[in-house]
Parts: C-alpha cells; structure tokens; sequence
C-alpha cells in the first residue's frame, strides 16, 4: 500500500484516496503562444513523458480531502514518497540535486531560468 499526504490540507491516506494524474512539471506550450506550436512540440506535451527507474516526480491529486493538486516526489523502485510540495512550487534542493537524466536537465534549466 502507498501512503499519500496531502501538503495543501494534510489528509493522509493510501493511494485510493487520491488521483494520480502522471508526471509533475508538464507545460502545456499553447498557454504560452498558440499560433506559432509546432507538431513536434504538441505531440511531445501530449505523448512524451519521463519514465526513470529511482526517483521521479508526480502529480497527486486529494480526493477525499481540499480536492487540490500537488507534487510528489516518488522512487519507482521502492515506491517511497520522498517528498510532497504545492503545485506551483520546485521540489527540495536536495531532492533535485539527486534527480538524474532529464529531470536533471529540467532542474539545471529552472535554477538558469531564475
């Protein structure tokens, strides 16, 4: 059994009592400039995602709680939740020194980006 806590209401409980909605961070490229999106950019938002082994990051929606989304932090491996933040929020600096491939990719373009 997987136990979820909700970072917005602080519910806990297993992984039925929340929505799984795939991997966190997922910019839709239309909101930005939906003229110029290419082909490749609209099928990479709607089919390419990240799948590691170890750790990755998730999107967790609180069912029977506040109903809001957040991030989760999650190793595939062992599925130990590493860490719960807001959906509008990074993941602990420890957390995305520790991410590889991509998603350490994606952190070194966000810490640049600020």
């Amino acid at each position: 059994m997987i136990v979820v806590t909700c970072p917005v209401c602080g519910i806990k409980g297993d992984e039925t009592d929340f929505h799984y909605g795939g991997q966190a961070h997922v910019r839709r490229p239309a909101t930005t400039d939906p003229v110029n999106i290419t082909d490749e950019e609209q099928r990479d938002y709607l089919f390419i995602r990240h799948n590691p082994k170890g750790l990755h990051f998730e999107r967790w929606r609180c069912d029977r709680g506040c109903g809001k989304w957040f991030h989760a932090a999650r190793d595939t491996v062992t599925l130990d939740f590493k860490a719960f933040y807001g959906i509008t929020e990074l993941p602990p600096v420890e957390l995305q020194q520790q991410a590889k491939g991509p998603w350490a990719e994606y952190f070194q373009s966000r810490a640049k980006a600020k």
